[in-house]
């Protein structure tokens, strides 16, 4: 559907009178139309508008349909807050207040508009005489909503970018794969917005009008969140609305392998058997290319592809001979000219084109191993059912986690059984394709552990904690490609994204000693990484001191899993990323708003990588908190700009004071961790305010007297910062300050 409509068939929504409310929603009449306006206190800080029949706003009247694709979007469907509705007075205006808490909605009866404020301060509101409009051209409703920006505004999220991580002045269209969109907006002055559609959406954030962020809405109703808060409290109501990620588990947590284009298996247990020996750290191997399995020609059951092994079980078995987890491509598809093929098409079981009835062909790609293939039709509960059963078989025969890119560029003429067409299935096929996949590898788990690796992007996506980073050149834009994208999808609430150290695919002559050490400190701090199988890309390419500089970070690594896992386990409770800009971070610090590489790892550790040669790199140390350097010990207030100069064995990282850093014992491969003594070695930044994050139901942090007491350390070793005092009565530690 074009963006531009007929102005004939434009009109702008308007409020002819007041409804009903209950605790928690308030109806309105729009005038004109059979439709509703309701607004309802969703969560604290959190408001939900809609507009559409009343029918569609009831649950109990949606079709199943309606109610799966409602339910593919939010977790939570029902309003948990309250709310009290009363007219504005004469010179407010002609409207209603709707007030939640301190969050204050006015909405306006002619035109429909609104602005929203938390007490007495505005927060964002509609363009002057903008309002609610929805055009019509024949082809479906659209939906606009134009919203005023300030003259300084920055807007942050909606996905992947390689640019500023302020996306004003952009214009962004969630359906276009290549434009990596997410559907979360926010900004760091306390407001976010969400819009809850499976249909197209085109983000004008200052394009057209500079002060104006239109938002464009292709579907037969309208529904958008509106959130108040600092971006960690927006992140986190945005979570707790479309869901959460899993627990990952704990050997995905230690460093991968992936296969090199054309390589063998045999040559890649080989190589793990090598590096194993060789004493380089690592857990995983992860099989590239073309799809390892696919069904029979003529069975619905997988068959492996016989260059790389006679069936899951003997390589899964050969690689756990050297305490190595293998992850598997896969892909919806059944390949064409088959028995299969032809049957599946006759049932309805695939994507069919419209103009014939017939089961669409897809070209040869990558998964595919070039041979053209249908799509297995993932709307229809039996398809999907048969899917991730014989997906389960898979983990059930030893392998250890699937990945799978599934966001196809399905024409628009192509429908699937329940409907689905153009923009709306390009965006649930990815999504259905990688929860059956969930499904089978960590669904029938409790709790829900597991990973499904896959580089899609659509709603919801921050469920599956597991996503892949960009393909990167090797050199030093390749670095900062793969952690600009992290921070990105950070801040549109993706746990973690999964980084490589540099690019089989690529020419390696730029990637030096210095740059793969560098890269390799980086990656340290952060979700997970992994090393490429091609010889120029892997740590026996260099010489033996680059190798020894490897071990040591490897061994940083592993020392680090216990607080990777615990800041993990703070996405899964507060919707927070791993690796956080300092737009997120520090929101109400514009001074650290343009290091856009320097990162928090967690809330403990500030990381300042290096980006381009050299010993020597500038920090910000942001303000509200003093900072302490983990390579001199040496502390610093905050507001500090310094210069830090460190060899390759060093990167310049910083604990924030009042937090803890829990460190595990060394490790070749993390099958030798012992879950009860996780734990070997806890670093405090000044007097402890914040429980670390890491295992949190054994480790408190309490104040008391002017001293804190940490109960759950016994027998760990603790290095405290100077100035502070530290006893022991067994599990009970007393960290006060020297007198």
């Amino acid at each position: 559907m074009s963006t531009k409509s007929d102005s004939d068939n434009v009109k702008s929504m308007m409020l002819s009178r007041f409804l009903h409310a209950k605790s928690t929603t308030v109806d309105f009449e729009l005038e004109n139309t059979e439709h509703v306006f309701r607004v309802e206190a969703h969560a604290p800080g959190v408001f939900r508008m809609r507009c559409g029949p009343a029918a569609s706003m009831n649950a109990d009247k949606l079709t199943s349909r309606a109610r799966q694709h409602a339910e593919m979007l939010l977790v939570r469907q029902e309003p948990v807050g309250e709310l009290s509705v009363s007219s504005l007075m004469p010179e407010e205006g002609d409207g209603w207040r709707i007030e939640q808490g301190d969050m204050v909605l006015d909405i306006m009866r002619s035109p429909l508009s609104w602005s929203l404020y938390k007490g007495d301060d505005y927060v964002l509101g509609t363009a002057d005489d903008a309002g609610l409009k929805v055009h019509d051209a024949g082809q479906g409703p659209r939906w606009d909503a134009c919203l005023e920006l300030a003259d300084e505004e920055v807007l942050c999220g909606l996905g992947e970018t390689l640019g500023s991580f302020d996306r004003r002045g952009e214009r962004i269209t969630s359906d276009h794969a290549a434009e990596r969109a997410l559907p979360l907006l926010w900004s760091p002055t306390g407001w976010g917005i969400y819009v809850n559609t499976l249909g197209r959406i085109v983000y004008d954030l200052g394009r057209t009008t500079t002060n104006h962020c239109q938002v464009s809405i292709e579907d037969r109703g309208f529904d958008i969140f509106l959130f108040v808060g600092d971006p960690a409290e927006i992140l986190n109501q945005y979570t707790a609305l479309t869901g959460r990620a899993g627990q990952p588990g704990l050997w995905p947590m230690g460093v991968w392998l992936d296969q090199a284009p054309g390589q063998s298996t045999e040559s890649l247990h080989s190589l793990a058997q090598s590096l194993r020996s060789g004493g380089f750290s690592f857990d995983v191997v992860r099989l590239t290319g073309a799809a390892a399995y696919a069904f029979q020609d003529d069975k619905p059951a997988f068959e492996w592809d016989p260059q790389r092994a006679a069936d899951a079980r003997s390589l899964s078995n050969a690689f756990e001979s050297v305490n190595v987890q293998l992850v598997a491509p896969t892909f919806p598809g059944v390949f064409t000219g088959t028995v299969l093929f032809e049957e599946w098409e006759d049932r309805g079981w695939l994507l069919i084109n419209d103009d014939n009835g017939e089961a669409h062909v897809f070209p040869g790609d990558e998964l595919s191993g070039g041979r053209s293939y249908g799509l297995l039709d993932l709307t229809n509960k039996d398809v999907y059912k048969l899917w991730s059963e014989r997906q389960r078989q898979m983990f059930d025969e030893g392998i250890a986690a699937p990945m799978c890119n599934a966001q196809y560029d399905i024409p628009d003429g192509i429908t699937a059984r329940g409907g689905e067409c153009g923009s709306v299935l390009r965006v649930v096929y990815p999504l259905l394709a990688r929860n059956a996949l969930f499904d089978a590898f960590a669904g029938h788990k409790t709790p829900q552990e597991g990973i499904v690796l896959s580089g899609d992007l659509f709603p919801a996506v921050q469920r599956y904690a597991w996503q892949m980073g960009p393909d990167v050149d090797n050199d030093w834009s390749g670095l900062t490609h793969s952690l600009r994208t992290a921070l990105a999808l950070g801040a549109s609430a993706v746990p973690v994204q999964m980084h490589t150290l540099g690019n089989a695919a690529q020419p390696v002559r730029e990637m030096t000693p210095e740059l793969y050490i560098r890269w390799l400190s980086c990656l340290v701090f952060s979700g997970n990484f992994s090393f490429q199988a091609v010889p120029a890309l892997l740590p026996t390419a260099f010489d033996q001191k680059t190798q020894a500089l490897v071990q040591h970070w490897l061994q940083w690594r592993y020392r680090l899993i216990p607080y990777t896992l615990g800041i993990i386990e703070d996405a899964v409770r507060t919707g927070l990323p791993v690796q956080r800009s300092m737009l997120l971070a520090f929101p109400d610090d514009p001074a650290a708003h343009g290091w856009d590489t320097q990162y928090m790892f967690g809330p403990a550790l500030l990381i300042a990588p290096f980006t381009q040669p050299g010993g020597k790199v500038k920090v910000y140390l942001p303000e509200g908190s003093g900072w302490w350097d983990l390579n001199t010990g040496w502390r610093y207030e905050g507001g500090t700009v310094l210069e830090v100069e460190v060899g390759l064995d060093a990167l310049p990282v910083f604990g924030r004071e009042g937090h803890m850093l829990c460190l595990g014992p060394y490790a070749p491969h993390t099958s030798e961790f012992n879950s009860a003594r996780l734990l070997d070695e806890v670093w405090l930044f000044g007097m402890p305010e914040h429980s670390p994050a890491a295992m949190r139901n054994k480790i408190r942090v309490m104040q008391m007297q002017g001293s804190s007491y940490i109960k759950g350390l016994e027998g760990l070793k603790i290095l405290p910062s100077e100035g502070l005092e530290v006893k022991r009565r067994g599990a009970e530690v007393r960290i006060s300050r020297m007198r």
